[in-house]
């Protein structure tokens, strides 16, 4: 039998940004800014819930732990990221990248699974008003956000162990900015069609089934705000919804587009870009999507500013 010599690969080499280095520290500034600016208007809404007790309804629960899976999820990638704009060798160790992988796939996908709970949320408190309070108490909601992790973590786990079993002993070079599944794959020496097959069914699963759950409860949304008498009764049910609708929109959008097309139609270039914003732009915008737009939270931010900042008045 006659052995090869070949290689493991110990790191990969980051080569995401390598077509922009004479803008790189440009972009440095501009990701450190709207980084700390989403950490800081996340960080805003988890503890305005918090220590609010007008926002301790389900709606405000679901909303502090997505605010806390986007602030952990931009921890995950945007740190390396930025010191990688600034450092000669972009490098990644083969357990780093793994670790990354892991940790970034668990955080998405109970994100995706934790928006299909909060428009479970919506459903209820809008066709089901009176039994809302029961149907949706303190035990329900830890159940769904605690599913939705289990759900995340499992799909994780799986990927990520298909991904990192494959052989790697030929190119390093990762055309990405953090460890993504289609940029690693492709730098798998032999591929196996079955695994390929498992990670797009999880894909699917992962962004298909939360995405029509969510769709049945609009329908059923629609349905019964249709039939409010007034105009204002309509508006101000429909209000309610269309932060959650925008945020659904975002994310599955781009999801979809980088893990649910055809492998043919993959390109470096179009996934960095996308990358980008559902990595720093999303996580900027979700929570001004839903603080700014809510008359509610804007003014038990108010309430918690006096409170903390003139504790005496």
């Amino acid at each position: 039998m006659e052995w090869i010599n070949e290689t493991w690969v110990r790191e990969f080499v980051f080569l995401g940004f390598s077509a922009l280095a004479s803008l790189q520290r440009l972009l440095f500034v501009v990701f450190l800014l709207v980084y700390l600016f989403t950490l800081g208007t996340n960080t805003i809404i988890m503890s305005t819930i918090v220590l609010d007790r007008a926002l301790h309804t389900p709606m405000y629960f679901f909303l502090s732990v997505l605010s806390c899976f986007e602030t952990c999820y931009t921890f995950v990638i945007v740190p390396k990221m930025l010191v990688d704009l600034l450092a000669q060798k972009k490098t990644i160790s083969f357990l780093g990248c793994a670790i990354q992988m892991f940790t970034f796939l668990f955080l998405g996908c109970s994100h995706s699974f934790l928006l299909a709970a909060m428009g479970y949320d919506r459903y209820v408190a809008i066709c089901n008003p009176l039994r809302y309070t029961v149907l949706m108490g303190h035990g329900v909601c830890l159940g769904l956000v605690a599913a939705a992790c289990a759900c995340g973590f499992t799909v994780a786990q799986i990927i990520t162990s298909l991904v990192f079993h494959l052989p790697f002993h030929s190119s390093n070079q990762l055309h990405h900015f953090f460890c993504d599944i289609s940029p690693v794959l492709k730098l798998a020496s032999h591929q196996s069609c079955l695994t390929e097959l498992v990670i797009f069914m999880l894909g699917v699963l992962v962004l298909v089934i939360p995405l029509l759950l969510i769709l049945v409860s609009y329908v059923r949304i629609i349905s019964a705000i249709l039939k409010i008498p007034s105009s204002v009764g309509r508006y101000k049910a429909f209000s309610t919804c269309a932060s959650h609708l925008i945020v659904v929109t975002v994310h599955y959008g781009c999801a979809s587009f980088i893990y649910l097309r055809p492998k043919s139609n993959y390109s470096s270039s179009q996934d960095t870009l996308i990358s980008v914003s559902y990595t720093i732009l999303t996580p900027l915008f979700n929570p001004m999507i839903y603080s700014l737009r809510n008359k509610e939270f804007k003014s038990a931010l108010q309430r918690t500013m006096s409170k903390t900042w003139f504790p005496l008045n």
